[in-house]
């Protein structure tokens, strides 16, 4: 069994569905399956990272093909195949941008008289081919939006306009996840 320990932050349904894509694909060029997974958590509850577990045979073949699976796919930048407890092959091209979303000190109407939803869709349009939102995690005072794309630098630039006119971004915060 090797580990694709991705350096992504994937509340578990994300992580299903890239599980099943992964499986899916495997299973087309009969390499193994996706036998299970987990998240590892901030002692916030919010996601760090998570790990894919996936039953496949230990040899240069098939790993090379794995490792060109996945960077079809597409995962984060610092995601490792771990094949043992001193191997690992870096994995990931793509970046990560996070939103950060103020969610206790803007005043209440823009609370109300705003839905994060269109934020969400406004984003998306924005980044159209640049990237896209993969997800998101809400806690007691903020509530994250994780994008990921070919580049950081390219998606800030394309949300920079919704971040300084969009009433729920004020007071937000971005940071680079990947």
């Amino acid at each position: 069994m090797v580990v694709l320990n991705l350096n992504a932050r994937f509340q578990p349904m994300h992580r299903f569905e890239l599980e099943d894509a992964l499986d899916k694909i495997m299973e087309q060029f009969d390499l193994g399956e996706v036998c299970g997974g987990g998240t590892l958590l901030e002692p916030n509850k919010e996601v760090k990272s998570c790990d894919i577990e996936i039953d496949c045979a230990d040899d240069k073949e098939t790993l090379d093909k794995l490792v060109d699976i996945i960077e079809t796919v597409g995962v984060p930048k610092g995601s490792r195949l771990l094949i043992s407890e001193n191997r690992e092959i870096p994995v990931g091209r793509l970046e990560g941008l996070a939103l950060y979303l103020n969610g206790t000190e803007l005043p209440a109407e823009v609370y109300q008289n705003n839905d994060i939803n269109q934020v969400i869709d406004k984003a998306e349009e924005l980044l159209s081919e640049l990237g896209g939102l993969y997800s998101w995690w809400e806690g007691p005072e903020e509530t994250a939006l994780y994008f990921y794309g070919d580049s950081y630098e390219k998606m800030l630039a394309a949300l920079k306009s919704l971040i300084e006119e969009e009433p729920l971004c004020q007071k937000s915060r971005v940071v680079q996840i990947a």
